[in-house]
Order: C-alpha cells, then sequence, then structure tokens
C-alpha cells in the first residue's frame, strides 16, 4: 500500500486508500469520434493530498466523505502537480460511504 507523500511522477501499479474531500467540475470530451466525461476530484490520506483524475463512469461512483481503493493506479505530472489515475488497467471501488 501507498502513500499520498511518497508518489512520485510516472509511478505505476499504485495502491492507495484515499478519502475523497472535493470534486471538480465534470467536463465532456470527444477523441476519435467517441465522448466522455472527466472530473479532477481532491483525495488524501494521512500523508497529504493528491488530484485524483475520474474518467467516464468513475464521475458519478464517487462522492465527498467516500472512502475509495485505488488498485494498480498511475501518477501523472500535469503543470508540475502529481495527479493520480486509473490508466488502462487500474480500478476504483468505493470502500466506504459517509
Amino acid at each position: 500500500m501507498n502513500n499520498v507523500k511518497d508518489l512520485v511522477a510516472k509511478q505505476g501499479n499504485v495502491e492507495l486508500e484515499l478519502e475523497i474531500v472535493e470534486l471538480g467540475m465534470m467536463r465532456e470530451f470527444s477523441k476519435f469520434g467517441n465522448v466522455g466525461k472527466v472530473l479532477t476530484a481532491v483525495a488524501q490520506d494521512k500523508t497529504g493530498k493528491i488530484n485524483l483524475t475520474l474518467w467516464n463512469e468513475q464521475t458519478d461512483l464517487v462522492k465527498v466523505g467516500d472512502k475509495v481503493r485505488l488498485t494498480n493506479g498511475y501518477v501523472n505530472e500535469w503543470q508540475g502537480e502529481k495527479q493520480l489515475t486509473t490508466g488502462r488497467n487500474g480500478t476504483l471501488e468505493v470502500i466506504s460511504r459517509k
């Protein structure tokens, strides 16, 4: 199990349990003729906060206060800030609701 403070850009196979503390605005995009949704949430563990990028059905999955488990996640860097995502092979599940 990883901690937010220890994550580095381009790190894969990340496993974390996080609490969702903030949800950003949902945005729609079109790529290769397909429409999708993306939302950036702020998530935290006891060591710090990080942006968590949610895609498509994940955007409807979480609410503020939820505890989630990210398995096989990936750390991106955008505009100098680390961001977590499930990537192609990762999963995100809600493990408890407030």
